[in-house]
């Protein structure tokens, strides 16, 4: 009797786990794969830098006003419930190296997450109840040096913004029931998802998104 009981056990194991559902893991869509700037294009409000390709790098060049380039097929990614993650480093310039425009939950209803602002080290979300980044909770004062690459990441869901820098967590805001919105002026023209500086060069590369898994 105990050498049948044995295998069936098995079996009833072995066909509990082939009904287990099986969780896909979130496709990643690549938005800057180094090898050309077809799926992004390049917005002049007046005294922008140009924007190059230059050894697998996107490069954001100086100007005299926002410079930066919107990515083209926005529409057809998630508008929440994602994490955006690149490399940068700046390569001249006193300002932002980076300014990461993204939707929240709609493609009319933008922020800006800025690294480097106010000087070279304000970060922070632009805006949040009409406040920048530079003047809201999420603001905060970070070292970056030139030349030096940075790990960048963006968590957005219905209810909260995160952000790290490297390592570091450096943004944690609940939004909800918080009006969300770019700064006025000329980052509305870079809307609904772009990669800018002001008054600086900047390097990126990797700019990836990533689909977060609803836990149940």
């Amino acid at each position: 009797m105990k050498r049948l009981l044995l295998p069936a056990l098995l079996l009833f194991g072995a066909s509990l786990v082939a009904d287990e559902p099986k969780i896909e893991a979130p496709k990643e869509f690549i938005l800057f794969n180094g090898k050309s700037l077809d799926d992004w294009e390049t917005v002049d409000v007046g005294g922008s830098g140009i924007v190059d390709l230059e050894g697998g790098v996107m490069i954001i060049n100086q100007g005299e006003n926002v410079s930066g380039a919107v990515y083209k097929k926005a529409a057809s990614l998630p508008l929440t419930n994602y994490e955006i993650t690149l490399e940068a480093k700046r390569l001249q310039g006193v300002d932002f190296f980076v300014g990461l425009t993204f939707p929240v939950g709609d493609l009319k209803t933008c922020a800006t997450f800025v690294c480097g602002g106010w000087g070279g080290s304000v970060t922070g979300i632009s805006s949040i109840d009409g406040l920048d980044a530079s003047e809201n909770n999420t603001s905060s004062y970070q070292r970056y040096d030139d030349d030096k690459w940075y790990a960048i990441k963006l968590r957005v869901t219905p209810e909260n913004l995160s952000a790290w820098v490297g390592e570091k967590q450096v943004i944690d805001e609940d939004i909800t029931g918080k009006k969300i919105a770019v700064r006025t002026g000329p980052i509305e023209s870079y809307l609904p998802l772009s990669l800018t500086t002001f008054n600086t060069t900047s390097a990126i590369r990797n700019i990836k998104l990533t689909p977060l898994v609803e836990k149940k």
